[in-house]
């Protein structure tokens, strides 16, 4: 019982050492310090509170930015080819390869379905997700097993925005389920194949 009182007498007298070191320090201070240090604080919740948090969507901007150079690059190729210039066969296929994603974007592509499916509502369960990267083939074909749930025109709404969002994406299958007949959810499992460029 005693050890417990001194240990506790022992902490209550640097408690009070260290409040009376910091009003000290504080009294030096004057007016002058006691603004700046006051505005130091204020400055750092701002960061915390404020400018951190627009950092992750200013991450978020800037790819949106860079998928949307791609897609008006792909367009801006198309359009050439149709304006009438004559491509050789080497510059038509080096053309269509362009239209593709780089393969190291398959994140980028991810995250924004993810998105998507926030948007419409859908929720996204566990998926699978599978890199088939032939040897001889130009493009690398990502495979993903989206299990999603939601009402019909939910579903049906995010299917139609994730292949105008990601036009280098098919759908290879569709499997529907109903709990039963008066259930308006769904589950679907979508089969998403996701074409790339090496």
């Amino acid at each position: 019982m005693d050890a417990s009182f001194l240990k506790t007498a022992t902490l209550q007298t640097r408690l009070d050492r260290l409040i009376l070191q910091l009003r000290w320090q504080a009294g030096r201070l004057g007016v002058i310090g006691k603004t700046g240090l006051g505005l130091i604080v204020v400055t750092t919740i701002y960061f915390f509170s404020a400018l951190l948090p627009q950092e992750s969507d200013l991450q978020k901007l800037k790819e949106r930015a860079e998928t949307l150079q791609m897609q008006e690059q792909a367009k801006k190729n198309q359009s050439e080819t149709e304006s009438g210039k004559k491509l050789s066969s080497d510059q038509a296929l080096q053309v269509f390869y362009d239209f593709f994603p780089r393969i190291d974007s398959s994140p980028f592509w991810i995250r924004e379905l993810v998105q998507l499916a926030k948007k419409h509502n859908v929720e996204l369960n566990s998926s699978e997700y599978r890199l088939v990267n032939e040897n001889d083939a130009r493009l690398a074909r990502y495979e993903m097993v989206l299990p999603v749930k939601g009402r019909y025109p939910q579903i049906r709404a995010f299917m139609a925005a994730a292949l105008e969002a990601v036009p280098a994406m098919a759908i290879s299958a569709i499997a529907l389920k109903r709990e039963n007949i008066t259930s308006d959810r769904l589950e679907v499992r979508l089969e998403i194949n996701l074409y790339l460029n090496k």
